[in-house]
């Protein structure tokens, strides 16, 4: 199974939560796609095309996308990743690790809300993997 790891890259703090997360899913035994690593980042416009192509493919290819909410609002990018997973009939778990979600609702948006598997720590993100590991 392949999971596909969508959150923030703007900054090295961000990349090396994603990273962590990457590594939590390989030692449970997953194949992971992460954007900044296997696309690249952005630094200029021509590379826009380039990154958009792979990850859209990597969302075909991926069974579950794991979305980080943390922040004061999801990102756009994080955002779209997890509502194509969605339309593509991916599973897509949430994190939100820095607030309640019951405390989010304004910054992450009622439809992800209602409509994503969220979990509040990394060991629920661990349980659930293993779950959906186990019924494949």
């Amino acid at each position: 199974m392949k999971i596909y790891i969508a959150g923030p890259l703007c900054t090295i703090e961000n990349r090396i939560s994603l990273e962590k997360i990457d590594k939590i899913c390989k030692d449970l035994g997953f194949d992971t796609f992460l954007p900044h690593r296997d696309a690249g980042l952005y630094e200029n416009v021509k590379d826009i095309k380039r990154i958009s192509k792979r990850d859209v493919e990597e969302l075909y290819e991926c069974d579950i996308l794991i979305g980080v909410l943390d922040g004061i609002c999801v990102g756009a990018g994080t955002s779209w990743e997890m509502g194509y997973a969605q339309a593509l009939g991916k599973k897509v778990i949430g994190l939100k690790t820095d607030r309640k979600i019951s405390e989010s609702i304004s910054d992450m948006s009622a439809i992800i809300a209602g409509t994503v598997k969220i979990v509040e720590s990394v060991e629920e993100l661990k349980k659930e993997l293993k779950t959906l590991k186990n019924k494949n």
